[in-house]
């Protein structure tokens, strides 16, 4: 990302979000920044830049954060799923 004014970062993260519906952490692993930006970057600098794009994004973010519940449940239950597999072989 390299190159790219601030404003330039915060848009294309928008887009990426919105196209992917990638949660932060997703999109600050993708862009090589930290989650912190990101998350100030679609907060609050894209509100500044283009309003409309910040409101589709925090659209997105908000259905993640709904749905992380359920996520987490999942990769918990892949984890100890794998682990009693693990178990039975040996």
């Amino acid at each position: 990302m390299k190159g790219i004014s601030i404003e330039e970062r915060a848009i294309n993260l928008a887009h990426y979000i919105i196209e992917s519906k990638d949660t932060v952490r997703g999109a600050a692993k993708k862009f090589g920044v930290s989650k912190s930006t990101v998350h100030k970057d679609v907060s609050e600098r894209l509100l500044q830049i283009n309003r409309a794009l910040a409101i589709q994004v925090r659209e997105v973010l908000n259905e993640n954060k709904a749905e992380r519940h359920i996520r987490g449940g999942m990769a918990t239950k892949l984890k100890y799923e794998k682990e009693h597999e693990h178990k039975k072989i040996s």
